[in-house]
């Protein structure tokens, strides 16, 4: 992966995994208990993790016999800051938007 931010884009864009980070919030939890809400096997929500896991977003431990999850919040928040770099070119062009519009409402 070229750099972080790419790597946490990418494992954002599955819906599967944006639910299984969803699910970390509430705590570090097991193969098992994060596959409950799904029909798919333990494996396939494995490579679900693996990918979460080469991003940064999770990190795996173990609690005895159990295998844990664990959400990584921080590459989120650079994923955000990046997001946020564009919020003032779509409040600009909102304002242009608004602008054009009431000159458009004054010509009537």
């Amino acid at each position: 992966m070229p750099d972080q931010l790419s790597g946490v884009f990418a494992a954002l864009a599955d819906p599967t995994r944006r639910a299984i980070l969803r699910q970390l919030r509430d705590g570090d939890a097991t193969v098992a208990e994060l596959a409950a809400p799904y029909s798919m096997s333990q494996p396939a929500v494995s490579k679900h993790l693996k990918v979460l896991e080469h991003a940064g977003l999770i990190s795996r431990s173990r609690r005895a016999t159990a295998r844990l999850s664990h959400l990584e919040a921080e590459p989120l928040r650079e994923a955000v800051g990046w997001l946020m770099d564009y919020r003032a070119y779509w409040a600009e062009s909102f304002d242009r938007l608004d602008d054009l519009l009431d000159e458009l409402r004054d010509a009537t």
